[in-house]
């Protein structure tokens, strides 16, 4: 991949600093867009680390192709996966719960994902599009979570990043539970992902289930070595022509490129 540049949100995060750095010790070029604006005349293989909103803007523009789980992906897992029920709907059904529930937008953040007491903190009608899709779960609290950034279905860095609901980073070599995480992360292989990815997992109830998917050009890298996730974030967000076949129905649709 040399030549290529990894492009970076103006927004500076931690993750993408280490990103940048790791790409720079390949001699990759590092570039960050300094505006909502692509490069004029930009021509050229690219990468891109960043927020899902920003990405939206910019992938496009730059040629890029993005790769993520499918919306209904965590609800279609076994039970034995999850270890609670998970029910993919629109915002306009989850709108008429009337119990506590869990809700989240599966890719994007364009509302918070948290407990809502019921359905109606939910955005309404005036605020978004009622097709919108949403993942609604039982309430569950995690007694320990991780991060793992996937490619061709391996785990090739991983870092715990929250205990009983807090932060708390060490790298997964150095967790006393490590064997057991990769030993359940081996159980998602066959589970429909992309080829890159980041999957969530932790303890719930004394067993192991996964929290969520999350897009590995979107993901904050904790305590996971920073040069195996960019592996897995210059695979996951590349030029939209590199994409294999196997990997194309897992890109995300983007708005299209308006030129002046």
């Amino acid at each position: 991949m040399t030549g290529r540049t990894l492009f970076l949100s103006p927004r500076v995060t931690a993750t993408g600093q280490a990103l940048a750095r790791a790409a720079r010790s390949r001699a990759l070029h590092v570039e960050t867009l300094r505006d909502w604006r692509v490069p004029e005349q930009w021509a050229g293989g690219a990468s891109l680390y960043a927020g899902p909103l920003f990405a939206d803007t910019v992938a496009g523009g730059l040629g890029l192709g993005l790769l993520e789980a499918p919306a209904d992906w965590l609800a279609r897992l076994p039970y034995a996966l999850t270890c609670r029920d998970v029910e993919f709907t629109t915002v306009a059904e989850a709108r008429q719960l009337r119990r506590p529930a869990f809700v989240k937008p599966p890719n994007d953040k364009s509302f918070p994902a948290r407990v809502y007491p019921d359905g109606s903190g939910l955005p309404g009608p005036d605020a978004g599009d009622d097709t919108e899709p949403v993942l609604v779960s039982d309430i569950v609290a995690f007694a320990v979570e991780y991060r793992l950034f996937l490619l061709d279905g391996e785990v090739r860095t991983g870092s715990r990043y929250a205990t009983r609901g807090e932060l708390d980073v060490t790298p997964l070599a150095e967790d006393p539970r490590g064997d057991e995480v990769l030993a359940f992360a081996g159980q998602l292989a066959a589970s429909q992902l992309p080829s890159a990815i980041v999957v969530d997992v932790g303890v719930l109830d004394g067993g192991w289930a996964v929290v969520e998917a999350n897009a590995a050009w979107a993901s904050g890298h904790y305590a996971c070595d920073a040069d195996a996730a960019l592996d897995v974030v210059l695979r996951a967000a590349r030029p939209a022509a590199e994409f294999t076949a196997a990997d194309r129905r897992f890109l995300r649709p983007l708005p299209e490129v308006v030129r002046d």
